[in-house]
């Protein structure tokens, strides 16, 4: 099976995943956080303006969401720096333990920092939701190595994001 028409429902049965929303299980994307300086905050407005521009001629493939999007945010947010490494179309393949299923895909983006999978992208058409990302990008996230610290996964179409942690139990 394509990681890609894997579905939500099948994770959780299949995988045992579960939903959390306690607020206080991501503190991760709302504490400690840095304040943006103001080269970052103009980076960021040209980013939107960039996209709001290209948007309005016709809906941006993905490839053009991660160039014109993805691309300056993982500049800003440093991963383009050492000790980081980036890794395009990563192919995962995860099996249910007592189940008869494998899921195949590959990453779009992966972040890599000594071998710790630190954050898991994928993007999508400006056309589509961007929460139509989230059984793939969970799909791959399970097949981290390091199974034992939380992992982070970013959907993007664009228009919206979604930061995601998996921490497998």
């Amino acid at each position: 099976m394509q990681a890609r028409d894997i579905s939500l429902y099948e994770l959780e049965e299949t995988f045992g995943l579960e939903l959390v929303t306690d607020i206080n299980f991501f503190p991760e994307w709302r504490e400690n956080l840095p304040l943006l300086t103001d080269i970052e905050k103009s980076s960021l407005e040209r980013v939107k303006s960039n996209y709001s521009n290209l948007s309005k001629r016709r809906p941006m493939s993905e490839e053009v969401v991660k160039m014109v999007v993805l691309s300056p945010l993982l500049d800003l947010a440093g991963f383009y720096q050492p000790s980081f490494e980036i890794e395009t179309e990563t192919s995962t393949e995860i099996s249910a333990v007592d189940e008869n299923v494998i899921v195949k895909g590959s990453i779009d983006v992966l972040v890599v920092n000594k071998r710790l999978w630190i954050l898991v992208i994928e993007s999508k058409s400006t056309k589509f939701d961007v929460i139509s990302a989230l059984p793939q990008a969970l799909a791959y996230i399970l097949d981290t190595p390091n199974a034992e610290r939380p992992t982070f996964g970013l959907l993007v179409n664009g228009r919206e994001f979604v930061f995601i942690k998996l921490v497998q139990a």
